[in-house]
């Protein structure tokens, strides 16, 4: 499995020197980033990524409340062949017809992204699975209401810390999901309690191990009490070492 990392990780350092952090991510072994709010840094960031040799992927933006030409043009100068709306709020997952709102507003954006060359996903957080109607997520309804050419990207901790298992519903959305999203800790909603990859409770390698359809894995870390540089290297070498079943 190929590994990326979500720049929202290093967040802070990016604010202080964008270039030395993606080159301190690139000297850990990173190949590939997953950029966040990328449209007003996009030309300082296509810099430091060329300077590293480190491709984008996948990034994330707000499509839904943004400037979709805005963020689809900057999505096409870096690369990044998907971009993913990060956060619909909690209360927009209650009912079908607010789901159903959802996954329309997604699928006029992917037809919008189309034209520049540009996929559309969504990424969840613990309430679109902890809300369960009719037997089934928020999140799988979700699904049955994309348009085909419109993918997920699985944040696999988030699903654990709502209720669902991150294996099982990874093979119940099968091909939809194309990113994931591999980060650990004591399963908990506080962000600042996340841990490096391998040192929380996540089953890790039941994940990836279900995780058929990916074109990355992407490190992320929400907080973390400590140097994360650190926390960043050890769930890098903790994935590289070949620990996980992928």
């Amino acid at each position: 499995m190929s590994y990326s990392i979500q720049l929202y990780t290093v967040r802070k350092a990016l604010e202080e020197d964008l270039a030395g952090t993606i080159r301190r991510l690139a000297d850990i072994g990173f190949t590939m980033v997953e950029p966040y709010r990328f449209v007003a840094k996009a030309a300082e960031l296509k810099q430091a990524l060329a300077a590293n040799n480190l491709t984008a992927p996948s990034g994330h933006a707000p499509l839904l409340s943004d400037d979709q030409d805005a963020i689809f043009a900057a999505a096409q100068d870096l690369g990044i062949g998907t971009v993913i709306d990060p956060h619909v709020p909690i209360e927009r997952w209650n009912t079908i017809e607010d789901i159903k709102e959802t996954a329309r507003q997604l699928n006029e954006a992917a037809r919008k992204g189309a034209g520049y060359g540009v996929r559309v996903g969504y990424h969840n957080h613990w309430w679109e699975v902890e809300s369960v109607i009719d037997d089934k997520t928020a999140l799988e309804h979700l699904a049955d209401h994309l348009d085909p050419d419109v993918i997920l990207e699985l944040d696999t901790y988030w699903a654990a810390v709502g209720g669902q298992d991150p294996a099982q519903l990874l093979a119940r959305l099968g091909g939809r999901v194309k990113f994931i999203h591999i980060k650990d800790g004591p399963l908990t909603p506080d962000p600042s309690a996340q841990l490096a990859v391998g040192d929380g409770k996540m089953a890790i390698q039941d994940v990836l191990a279900a995780a058929t359809s990916l074109e990355a894995g992407v490190v992320e870390l929400d907080d973390f009490q400590g140097d994360m540089f650190q926390a960043v290297q050890d769930s890098y070498n903790y994935l590289s070492a070949g620990k996980v079943s992928a």
